[in-house]
């Protein structure tokens, strides 16, 4: 059977329908970007507020997914019909090798569309379900903290099992906010850059020769078709980082400011809108976060 991954975007399901449409149909092609640059393929389909995709391999696939903005989340799903005895074999089926002795577990389930039956029934009667199956192991519902988390999310007629949930980046998908370009001369830049990626901003990097790494072994992994300058002096990259600006009539730049040096960066760029996402970060802040960008690039 073709593996599948369910794709979950939470901000993008809050806008009106127009703009929803408009941002699932960028995520979508950002998404086919991502495997692309990977040497991948995939089948996608959607529907509201959750898109499918079909792939060859599913570990590869969610470590690319992993790395799209706009998804909150990713799981391997399994996918049976919303017949409650149906649902029921298969979560058994799945889940025997998962519910050792003594474990706990908890049953999530969630449902849209219109059914015999509510999520909390749903829920209920598949963990009795499981108890019943296995009483010599002494499994234990725990809806706080289980060591299993089984998932269950029925929609209309069809309903997708999981088992765990690996995050995304979230935020909006590159490409619905606008153009801006980067300076990345250190962990504060990259992390800048970052940011404005995960607002939607397609975010050219122009980046110190100290700082190169950052921008082709880190930003580049968020946005493989995004724009990477490696200057070799700070000086150099100011210089590049306005010429892009100008070339690329970009919405604005991404400077790694501290509080007190706003006063100069807009005497030097003018009427041109400055952005500086890490202005009120300490640099413990700084590097906290920029450490959990670089492992979600892995």
């Amino acid at each position: 059977m073709t593996p599948q991954i369910l794709v979950r975007y939470g901000e993008l399901a809050l806008k009106s329908t127009p703009v929803r449409r408009e941002f699932e149909r960028t995520l979508t092609r950002n998404i086919l970007a991502h495997f692309l640059a990977a040497g991948s393929t995939c089948r996608l389909r959607s529907d509201r507020g959750h898109l499918y995709v079909e792939v060859t391999e599913a570990a590869p696939a969610l470590r690319i997914l992993q790395r799209v903005f706009g998804v909150t989340s990713v799981s391997e799903v399994f996918e049976v019909t919303s017949e409650p005895a149906a649902i029921a074999a298969r979560l058994l089926e799945l889940a025997e090798p998962l519910l050792r002795p003594g474990v706990t577990f908890a049953v999530r389930a969630r449902r849209t569309g219109n059914h015999p039956f509510t999520s909390q029934e749903l829920a209920r009667d598949l963990g009795a379900a499981v108890l019943e199956r296995w009483p010599d192991r002494q499994l234990k519902v725990r809806l706080d903290d289980p060591q299993v988390e089984l998932f269950v999310e029925v929609r209309s007629t069809r309903t997708y099992l999981s088992f765990d949930r690996a995050r995304g980046p979230g935020g909006l998908p590159l490409g619905v906010a606008g153009r801006v370009v980067a300076l990345v001369d250190g962990t504060r830049g990259g992390l800048g850059a970052y940011l404005m990626m995960k607002r939607g901003c397609r975010c050219g990097v122009v980046a110190t020769r100290d700082a190169g790494s950052l921008a082709e072994e880190v930003l580049h992994r968020f946005d493989p078709s995004g724009t990477v300058v490696v200057e070799p002096t700070a000086e150099a990259a100011m210089v590049s980082l306005g010429r892009l600006a100008e070339g690329e009539r970009v919405d604005g730049v991404v400077l790694p400011l501290r509080v007190d040096e706003y006063p100069a960066a807009r005497v030097r760029w003018g009427d041109r809108v400055v952005f500086s996402p890490t202005v009120a970060f300490t640099d413990e802040e700084v590097t906290e976060r920029w450490n959990d960008v670089v492992h979600a690039a892995r």
